[in-house]
């Protein structure tokens, strides 16, 4: 177990929350740890260790990055790691907020600073899997922070806010939202709700960041909150905490929602291996697909074909003849996209051929250093066995 170095002003470690909120240069935080010092004689060594731990001094952070990360770390135990590394993620989780808060206006709101179409109140006829998931995931979020409340869980509040807000609504619906907007084919009708839901997720989701991001959430709520209509928005401070809507939470929709990601990640999966760019739509090829997929795969198929990039998708019976592909499974349904026109083949041997070369010998060195009596006898057999697997890894790779 690592042992928790306290904070001490004798070491010379202390962190002021005050320089982690507004920054502070690196001679006047030499300046702040080496005076007033019980032990002067330590000066010149606690110097030297800041110098070297804060060469640039301490970037400003922000009152609500700081404030997260204390809620972060607010777990059961009594001593807490506190690392400036977290401290900087928290502040690149604001900057999202703000990005995401950013590009919604963009689309809410035009050039003349007035409202785009936009419904006031949801209308579920006109939802599609991307509208029926955010709202399931944003009152199943809600329900798990009540109760993490409830609990005086703060780290696990602030855990079930970063998910949603970053991997959920930030990665997946910003961007399925995105795709519709920009799609002619939707219509009016639609692409004002999907602008609705934009809107009242993330006003819902400010609401709830709320208490551990005041000033952020604050300053986006004054903007947000008037274009869904709310008539008092002197400040969020006064608006009424989220309270889940049991209605809203589908298991299904998360379901086909969760299948449509591995589907996406596969996709993905391939373009990277075979350093496709993203500009490139793709075919696929779906195989070894069950009824039930069948079906979910047609509430879904829109979606992937926006999110993944695809360009074709077709369903082919298992033994069914394809053309040389590369390919990727999401359970038992293999992905296939097809190459012939995508890669330069002889290339493609050639990096498969040094690739493998790699392996080889990587191979031969650990099957003769498992074949040295003097190594295998020596080394302890937890060293051995794992040199073992490492080989046997390689060799079916």
């Amino acid at each position: 177990m690592a042992m928790v170095k306290k904070m001490s002003k004798s070491k010379g470690n202390v962190l002021d929350p005050i320089d982690l909120i507004d920054g502070i240069e690196l001679e006047a935080l030499v300046e702040k740890r080496t005076s007033n010092m019980m032990n002067p004689k330590d000066a010149a060594k606690i110097e030297k260790q800041t110098r070297k731990e804060f060469p640039e001094g301490i970037p400003a952070y922000g009152t609500d990055a700081l404030r997260f990360t204390f809620t972060s770390l607010a777990s059961t135990g009594r001593d807490i790691n506190f690392d400036l590394k977290r401290v900087e993620g928290y502040r690149n989780f604001c900057n999202k907020i703000w990005n995401a808060s950013r590009f919604v206006l963009m689309n809410c709101v035009d050039g003349d600073s007035n409202a785009k179409p936009i419904d006031q109140v949801a209308n579920p006829d006109v939802w599609e899997l991307p509208e029926k998931w955010i709202m399931s995931r944003l009152n199943s979020s809600i329900k798990d922070i009540h109760q993490h409340f409830a609990q005086y869980r703060l780290d696990m509040v602030s855990q079930d806010i970063y998910e949603f807000i970053w991997n959920e609504y930030c990665d997946w619906y910003v961007e399925l939202a995105k795709a519709s907007l920009n799609d002619d084919s939707v219509t009016d009708t639609r692409k004002a709700q999907i602008r609705y839901v934009l809107l009242h997720v993330l006003e819902t989701a400010l609401r709830f960041t709320h208490p551990i991001m005041p000033y952020l959430t604050e300053q986006i709520w004054q903007t947000i909150a008037p274009l869904l209509g709310r008539k008092n928005t002197d400040s969020i401070v006064v608006a009424d905490y989220p309270q889940t809507d049991d209605s809203q939470i589908s298991e299904q929709t998360e379901a086909d929602m969760a299948w449509l990601q591995e589907l996406i990640a596969s996709v993905r999966n391939i373009r990277g291996e075979m350093k496709l760019g993203n500009a490139v739509r793709l075919p696929v090829l779906l195989q070894n697909v069950s009824q039930d997929e069948e079906a979910r795969l047609s509430r879904i198929k829109n979606q992937f074909k926006a999110l993944a990039k695809v360009e074709s998708l077709e369903i082919v019976k298992e033994g069914d003849d394809v053309p040389l592909s590369s390919s990727s499974m999401v359970g038992q349904l293999r992905v296939l996209v097809p190459m012939k026109g995508l890669i330069d083949p002889t290339a493609e041997l050639a990096r498969l051929s040094k690739a493998h070369e790699k392996i080889q010998k990587q191979a031969d060195g650990i099957a003769r250093k498992l074949g040295n009596e003097g190594f295998v006898s020596k080394a302890p057999a937890e060293v051995v066995d794992a040199e073992k697997a490492k080989l046997a890894e390689l060799e079916g790779s």
